[in-house]
């Protein structure tokens, strides 16, 4: 099953930069990894407002609980709020 999910993630007001980059970095492998697994297909970055920080992924689970689960190992969750959204297949895709 596949589900796309908005991430939207707020900095704690004092966060240093050198804290920041680390998550970052961190979340960045924990991104490779998961793209290696087969659960982590893509990520965009929609238009931003300033200061937003932002990303749209698309994620292959076998279920909400799953994916949950693959979302919680994400470093950046722990400032981040996530809205899923399951996707189902539409008859007229032409990627089928």
């Amino acid at each position: 099953m596949e589900f796309l999910v908005d991430m939207v993630t707020t900095v704690p007001e004092g966060t240093s930069e050198e804290a920041v980059a680390e998550i970052r970095a961190r979340e960045a492998v924990r991104s490779r990894e998961l793209a290696t697994q087969g659960s982590l297909l893509r990520l965009w970055r929609p238009p931003l407002a300033p200061g937003e920080w932002r990303t749209w992924g698309l994620f292959r689970a076998d279920d909400a609980e799953q994916l949950e689960q693959l979302l919680a190992s994400m470093p950046l969750r722990a400032w981040r709020h996530d809205t899923v959204t399951p996707l189902s297949s539409h008859p007229n895709d032409p990627g089928r």
